[in-house]
């Protein structure tokens, strides 16, 4: 399985980072997660620095898509050329977006007369697409997911490792993130958003 999180510049790092940590406490052999960028070295919005693991070639052959967000997703979306390159298939992907990375996947078209959860700064570009906003920090229907708030990535890594291996998998990545004395508390918290959604 290989799991890859678009992350473009300007990224926000709890997007991309808190998904990468939960998604690789599956330690399978088949399992690899990635971050896919358009170009070798990306710099979040905070000036780190980030050397991409893929490329947005790999994008098409991944069974999971994460679309990151970040301060220049309006850019990304503009950019004609490299939307060209995003070839995500809701048919054979698992494809999720955190925040303004709803955004991508309302241009791609794959949240027609789906809703979908942002950030409160997202939400007004997205409802102008056309898009409903749900008031939640996770929501996903089939293969398609969107949660809302830099914290929310939890969910959306959750879910995914739900839908490739299994809820008791994602209970289990969830512990070990978990703070000490809450774990009981935040796997309970992402059980009751992401298994209504597991279909």
């Amino acid at each position: 399985m290989h799991i890859v999180i678009l992350t473009f510049d300007g990224f926000n790092e709890l997007d991309s980072l808190i998904a990468l940590g939960i998604l690789n406490r599956i330690n399978r052999p088949d399992w690899r997660v990635s971050i896919a960028c358009p170009t070798p070295r990306v710099v979040s919005m905070n000036g780190v620095a980030l050397e991409a693991q893929a490329s947005l070639a790999d994008v098409a052959g991944a069974d999971a898509v994460l679309v990151g967000s970040g301060l220049k997703t309006r850019e990304v979306l503009a950019d004609a050329a490299l939307m060209a390159q995003l070839k995500l298939d809701p048919g054979r992907q698992l494809i999720g977006a955190q925040c303004s990375g709803s955004l991508v996947l309302s241009k791609l078209g794959l949240l027609d007369a789906i809703p979908a959860c942002t950030d409160l700064t997202t939400r007004p570009w997205l409802r102008d697409a056309g898009v409903e906003v749900l008031d939640r920090p996770f929501f996903a229907t089939g293969n398609i997911a969107t949660s809302g708030g830099c914290l929310a990535s939890q969910y959306l890594a959750s879910w995914v490792i739900a839908r490739l291996v299994g809820i008791n998998a994602a209970r289990e990545a969830m512990h070990y993130v978990a703070p000490v004395g809450e774990k009981a508390e935040y796997i309970e918290r992402m059980s009751a958003n992401v298994m209504p959604c597991l279909g």
